[in-house]
C-alpha cells in the first residue's frame, strides 16, 4: 500500500489514525475498534464493511501484555 495514501487516511467515523496490518490486509482504528479491509491496494473505507475488532486487538501491544510475570 502506498505510504503517502496511508498518511492521508484516517478513519471515516472518529476522524482518528489508522494503523495498517499489512498481514491480515486491513487497516485499524483502536478507537473505533473497526477494521477496514484492503483490497486489490484499495482500501475500502466503509463502516458496513468492516469487521469489529476483538477487545485483545484494540489495545495497543505493550511489554506486560503477554501474561508473563
Amino acid at each position: 500500500m502506498d505510504k503517502e495514501l496511508l498518511a492521508m487516511l484516517v478513519c471515516p467515523l472518529c476522524k482518528g489514525k489508522l494503523k495498517y496490518d499489512r498481514e491480515a490486509g486491513e487497516l485499524l482504528c483502536r478507537y473505533d475498534g473497526l477494521a477496514y479491509p484492503v483490497r486489490d491496494d484499495i482500501p475500502v473505507m466503509l463502516p458496513d464493511e468492516a469487521r469489529q475488532m476483538d477487545v485483545d486487538e484494540k489495545l495497543p501491544a505493550s511489554p506486560g501484555r503477554d501474561g508473563g510475570a
